[in-house]
């Protein structure tokens, strides 16, 4: 099954250079067509690195030269600084230079992949001792914001530190970590999407949410970049306290999935016929699960767990909300949903979901690891 599954990804990415030209996907907001951008959204590596497992998959060329032009567009935009004020460093620059790099060795690609952790760098806070997610600095709102989604922008860091030797990386991903795992992670093993401190002296002020159903919920997305960024902050560090906290949170997931194990959008958002899944959420999930897994012995109770709830995820998806029988279709996974309480991308495609979701069956049926460690 993963590898027909594979197999119908490649063709689609295939037909998608042609659609989609020099532009970068991002969204569909019609459940049939992806929204288009210059390189200057939050989410333009995704395509890159699909591009970039498609032609390790295929070998072919075609992938190769696109990918390549990708990184091109990487590199115009740090040069200019376009629209990057924000911590998404990781994921724009993880999944297309350092993919490069990591598949070709090419030295541009990690030059560039190394200026661009200086980026992310430039958004640690001294004072508060945190990332800053989104925004200048000193910013009313946003200046004392950390968010969940960042643990999968600190690999970049990681990769820095062991790439050019200078600890001042690393110290700064372990410390995010360290912050979201107190401030993000609750004592029932969910998590809050987002966590305010003040600017002046890095006192906690509380908890809230950008994209779940309240301030108090869980969004699934989330949680499961809980799961997979805690995971990969293990695999650097080594401290076991990260994939304790992967592995609770993975529990939590699994155990409020519904009947087919593809997650609502909010894990307490009130549950009708019109509540919107998160099939990407679902994908990110099964990649976090698959990483813990690489770490636990055999014997280890959780292995079996989690191996089923990968098993069953990836059958839903694949069965239920992949376009493996579309032919034509542009996304790979329906059911998405990108901003369900600001009405963005409601039941529709996710390039993020697309990445992850062949991420994980690459990991099953390759044993691929992504690009988020060498």
């Amino acid at each position: 099954m993963w590898k027909l599954a594979i197999e119908d990804a490649v063709k689609k990415t295939r037909k998608n250079i042609d659609r989609f030209g020099e532009l970068f996907p991002h969204v569909s907001m019609d459940g049939k067509k992806y929204e288009l951008n210059d390189n200057d959204d939050w989410t333009d590596g995704f395509w890159s690195g699909m591009l970039w497992m498609c032609y390790e998959y295929s070998n072919d060329p075609i992938f190769n030269v696109k990918a390549q032009k990708t990184v091109e567009s990487f590199q115009k935009r740090l040069n200019n600084n376009i629209v990057l004020n924000h911590h998404d460093i990781g994921f724009l620059y993880s999944l297309s230079s350092k993919a490069q790099w990591m598949i070709q060795k090419n030295e541009s690609a990690r030059e560039l992949t190394l200026q661009a952790a200086d980026k992310l760098l430039s958004r640690w806070r001294e004072k508060g001792q945190y990332l800053q997610a989104w925004g200048l600095k000193n910013d009313e709102i946003e200046g004392g914001r950390i968010i969940i989604d960042c643990l999968l922008n600190l690999p970049i860091l990681y990769w820095a530190s062991e790439q050019t030797g200078d600890p001042k990386y690393r110290d700064v991903a372990e410390a995010q970590a360290e912050k979201s795992r107190t401030y993000l992670v609750r004592g029932d093993d969910s998590s809050y999407h987002t966590f305010f401190f003040n600017q002046e002296t890095g006192e906690p002020i509380g908890g809230a949410t950008h994209q779940g159903y309240t301030n108090g919920s869980t969004w699934t997305r989330g949680q499961a970049w809980g799961i997979y960024g805690f995971a990969l902050s293990y695999h650097s560090t080594k401290k076991l306290v990260y994939l304790e906290t992967a592995k609770r949170m993975a529990k939590y997931f699994i155990e409020h999935l519904p009947e087919d194990y593809v997650p609502y959008w909010d894990f307490y958002a009130p549950i009708n016929d019109n509540t919107p899944r998160d099939s990407s959420a679902a994908s990110i999930a099964v990649c976090g699960l698959i990483e813990i897994i690489r770490y636990l012995k055999e014997d280890d109770p959780n292995a079996a767990y989690f191996e089923a709830a990968i098993q069953r995820m990836m059958k839903s998806l694949v069965e239920n909300y992949s376009t493996i029988n579309e032919k034509d279709a542009e996304g790979l996974l329906k059911h998405g949903s990108y901003h369900v309480r600001g009405n963005l991308a409601i039941d529709d495609y996710m390039i993020w979901g697309d990445y992850f979701y062949l991420e994980a069956l690459m990991r099953l049926e390759k044993n691929h690891k992504g690009y988020w460690y060498e």
